[in-house]
């Protein structure tokens, strides 16, 4: 059988009384969530469901996502996880598209009130059969008329499942894209994508049952990252996830503690984030002495918040690339190598990448030659589900076109210089914001950098930075850009300089540039 759930029923055969999820005072062992999520699947089955329905979860890292998403996959349908974040004609959108049978959202709490605005898009939506709360007491009924609790509707459902068949090319997965060139897009990704790239674990980070990892799961798990390097590359290992609905840095840190987190993945934000929130009462030493493993990706990771990681933890983040759309890791920078700051690494086993141009031409090796990523594996995504012509334009031959901009060295190690539509083109000269980004950030005052093109009369475009400053420092604006002026040549320093308190950031943590102006 070559079912995504396989995971989790494989773990909890050999391992059925390790810890499976911890959750605040809650500890849920492997043969207790096997059991759940039968019970999910024997409901799904219940009401309908078959092999290759589309039903949707909208849930924050709570122990309940993993449930229900692996309790689809038993029942042989493709899950279709949702951002919490987004409102009910954006949930409409996404059940509409996806063609979700069924959908499940958290109720919430006053701090994730996420039920009603689910529920707005669930009365919206045509086509979606049953809407399943998820509520904060299980033993409670649903207080929506119209939908079931699924603590109540699981209550009685047995704890025994025979797991669907499934074929390796059949659906598990539909992840969708952030949108931020139109509607979001859903990629399809087939139980052997997911699967193998969770298994990838053992070569990239040195994963073992053997010695199970502790993970600190704070990347959100609706995003492909979090989903399969934390969730499914632990289960893949009989690992130990430790949730945290929200990403804080303290609280962080504190559960790193706590639960002798020895594997930490984030994007740069949290990293940053972490390294903010180290004062006297952090027991820095402890946290390096049980951290094994620090993985990065979702954006570049700035190099001198890489080195300040690695000189107060002890520990060389390992960097990573990929996207929805490939699973989603495509290149690592693999456990127990040397690291290369800055660099994401070599394409994982069974990957191949490429630089090309606009019209798919391979660029050949060069010190300075850039061009545009492309993935080919077992990594890459069925297709944009109903998206013919989006899937014509993104793979061909099997290679997949990132939109990332890259260069690779004389080693094959890759290097991302910038998203392409995110470079800036002033005076006719191609300006990368992570580069400037880069040296920005090695200015003593200050603490983070985002750099985006602004319209401008006779350039085409102009270079700002809105920066977030270290505390204590005083440097103005007018300073940073006389001191950018003598770091950078004079096409590539920003003229404009904001700074601001923080920056507006996805769920997942990304700087959201769109929003800057």
């Amino acid at each position: 059988m070559y079912n995504l759930a396989s995971l989790l029923e494989d773990s909890a055969e050999r391992y059925p009384d390790r810890d499976a999820i911890v959750f605040g005072d809650t500890r849920l062992s492997y043969a207790r969530v096997n059991a759940a999520a039968n019970q999910v699947a024997n409901l799904l089955v219940e009401r309908g469901t078959q092999r290759g329905d589309k039903v949707a979860l909208s849930c924050p890292n709570l122990p309940y996502f993993t449930i229900v998403y692996f309790g689809i996959l038993k029942a042989g349908g493709t899950v279709v996880p949702l951002n919490v974040l987004l409102k009910g004609r954006e949930v409409a959108y996404h059940l509409g598209d996806s063609e979700a049978k069924a959908y499940f959202c958290f109720q919430g709490t006053p701090e994730l009130p996420i039920g009603q605005e689910g529920y707005a898009g669930f009365q919206q939506a045509d086509g979606c059969r049953h809407f399943f709360l998820i509520t904060a007491d299980p033993t409670a009924e649903s207080p929506i008329e119209g939908t079931e609790s699924l603590g109540r509707a699981t209550a009685e459902q047995p704890p025994t499942f025979e797991t669907v068949a499934t074929d390796e090319d059949d659906t598990a997965v539909i992840l969708y894209t952030s949108g931020t060139t139109g509607q979001p897009k859903g990629a399809e990704l087939r139980h052997r994508n997911m699967r193998d790239n969770a298994l990838a674990g053992a070569e990239l980070f040195g994963a073992s049952a053997d010695r199970p990892d502790t993970y600190l799961c704070v990347l959100p798990l609706f995003h492909s990252f979090g989903q399969t390097v934390i969730q499914n590359g632990a289960f893949a290992f009989g690992g130990t996830v430790v949730m945290l609905p929200r990403f804080e840095a303290a609280p962080a840190l504190a559960l790193m503690a706590r639960e002798h987190v020895t594997f930490f993945a984030g994007v740069p934000t949290m990293y940053w984030g972490l390294l903010g929130a180290l004062d006297d009462t952090v027991d820095v030493k402890a946290l390096a002495a049980n951290l094994r493993v620090a993985a990065a990706g979702g954006a570049a990771l700035p190099v001198e918040v890489h080195k300040d990681f690695e000189r107060k933890f002890g520990v060389t983040i390992l960097e990573g690339y990929g996207l929805s759309e490939t699973s989603p890791v495509a290149s690592f920078s693999q456990y127990g190598e040397p690291v290369r700051v800055g660099s994401i690494g070599l394409p994982i086993p069974g990957v191949e990448m490429k630089l090309i141009d606009e019209s798919w031409n391979v660029i050949e090796d060069g010190p300075d030659q850039i061009g545009e990523i492309a993935i080919k594996g077992h990594n890459i995504m069925k297709g944009y589900y109903n998206r013919p012509d989006a899937t014509d334009e993104a793979i061909r031959d099997g290679w997949f076109r990132s939109g990332d901009l890259g260069r690779r060295d004389e080693d094959g190690w890759y290097y991302i210089v910038d998203r392409s539509k995110d470079m800036i083109i002033r005076g006719g000269y191609n300006v990368y914001p992570r580069e400037i980004e880069e040296v920005l950030l090695t200015h003593p005052g200050v603490s983070l950098a985002a750099v985006i093109g602004v319209p401008h009369e006779s350039h085409g475009e102009e270079i700002k930075a809105v920066v977030i400053l270290n505390d204590g420092a005083t440097v103005t604006e007018e300073e940073l850009v006389a001191w950018g002026k003598q770091q950078m040549a004079s096409y590539k320093y920003p003229r404009i300089v904001e700074l601001v308190d923080s920056l507006p950031m996805t769920a997942t943590g990304k700087i959201l540039k769109r929003e800057l102006s």
